[in-house]
């Protein structure tokens, strides 16, 4: 599931679709996809943060960063990821391709915060099914004058970011996904890995590479294994996951962190990526004040005890499809989450000065 701020990605489709599917060339220079970080442990740091809609300010970070600043306060502590999105292209009346985001990143690192930018190979406004973006195509080159030119820009930009790029892909809710657009397991990494290739050849080495499929919670979406490009291409394993409860939009359901996240988290920990630090792109829970509150605090207990390899969180604060996704929704709610990221391996934002890829947990 996303939201993007005037560039929706299909939403609405996507999240019918998610509803019912769900129940819910190596790089050279100075950087290299594929680097083993080192040995990862519980008592060490974790960036935190969050994909924050417009319900506090009326606009999303990075356009009005104020809302990343209230957010903040709210928890009593600055967050060190801000996460945000963008498609390749955006339809109205007509199609323009959209470049990369120079100004939304400097605001973001002025912020101190590290940019996560989730960029999806699509066009927003157009149906699922895209000719023009299948995965098949992509690893063609058909998009290659303008990944090229976004490439191009991110290195002139020149700082680090996490690039988590067509996420959810083990999904059939996006036109990069599986089962979708004419897509295949092996397209869609055969278009990682191509696109990761020309940022390697322009020397945008300041990307940091996060792979993010959806947490198969229900078996129904198959081995993620058959999804993965490869050590080489990716220096952040990541997923993504709802638990939905049981309401109108999604029949699914209560389901634990652990029952959404676990089976997905061995996959990636124990057999395709073990040496790789973990993100959760996308994390949020539906429910009362009493029932979500409680639903966060079993989250970070579980990350502290058996989650160890989860470095990274975003939260998805925002609202949809009636669904309030977002921490604003009780004091009761805030106060859990607060208390959760109180603990010193939560980091603040104090990364304007970051340097160096692809970037490493926090120590």
């Amino acid at each position: 599931m996303a939201l993007i701020r005037r560039l929706a990605l299909g939403l609405a489709t996507a999240l019918a679709l998610l509803a019912c599917s769900a129940g819910i060339a190596s790089a050279a220079g100075n950087h290299r996809s594929g680097g083993e970080h080192r040995a990862l442990g519980a008592a060490q740091g974790i960036y935190w943060g969050a994909w924050i809609g417009p319900q506090l300010t009326g606009e999303q970070p990075p356009w009005d960063m104020s809302a990343a600043t209230r957010f903040g306060r709210l928890l009593g502590k600055r967050p060190s990821l801000l996460e945000f999105s963008q498609p390749f292209a955006n339809c109205g009346e007509s199609c323009e391709s959209m470049p990369f985001p120079t100004a939304e990143m400097t605001a973001i690192r002025k912020f101190g915060s590290i940019p996560l930018l989730s960029w999806g190979s699509q066009a927003n406004g157009a149906p699922l099914v895209q000719p023009e973006y299948t995965m098949a195509g992509i690893a063609a080159g058909s998009q290659d004058a303008y990944v090229r030119s976004f490439a191009e820009a991110a290195k002139a930009w020149g700082h680090p970011f996490f690039l988590r790029f067509n996420w959810e892909m083990n999904g059939n809710w996006f036109p990069w996904g599986a089962r979708t657009n004419g897509n295949t397991p092996a397209t869609i990494v055969a278009a990682w890995r191509h696109v990761h290739d020309i940022f390697t050849q322009v020397g945008a080495t300041n990307a940091t590479w996060v792979w993010c499929p959806y947490a198969d919670s229900t078996g129904r979406f198959g081995n993620l294994s058959r999804f993965y490009p490869g050590n080489r291409y990716v220096d952040w394993t990541c997923l993504d996951g709802y638990n939905w409860g049981t309401n109108a939009v999604n029949p699914a359901p209560w389901r634990s962190f652990d029952q959404i996240f676990g089976a997905s988290y061995a996959q990636l920990t124990k057999k395709i990526a073990p040496g790789k630090p973990v993100m959760l792109g996308e994390v949020a829970s539906n429910g009362s004040a009493r029932i979500k509150s409680r639903w966060i605090r079993q989250m970070f207990k579980a990350i502290a005890q058996r989650y160890q390899q989860v470095r990274a969180l975003a939260w998805f604060d925002q609202s949809d499809r009636d669904l309030n996704w977002s921490l604003e929704t009780s004091p009761q709610v805030l106060k859990a989450f607060s208390r959760g990221i109180h603990s010193r391996s939560f980091q603040a934002a104090r990364f304007g000065a970051l340097n160096g890829s692809p970037i490493p947990p926090p120590r």
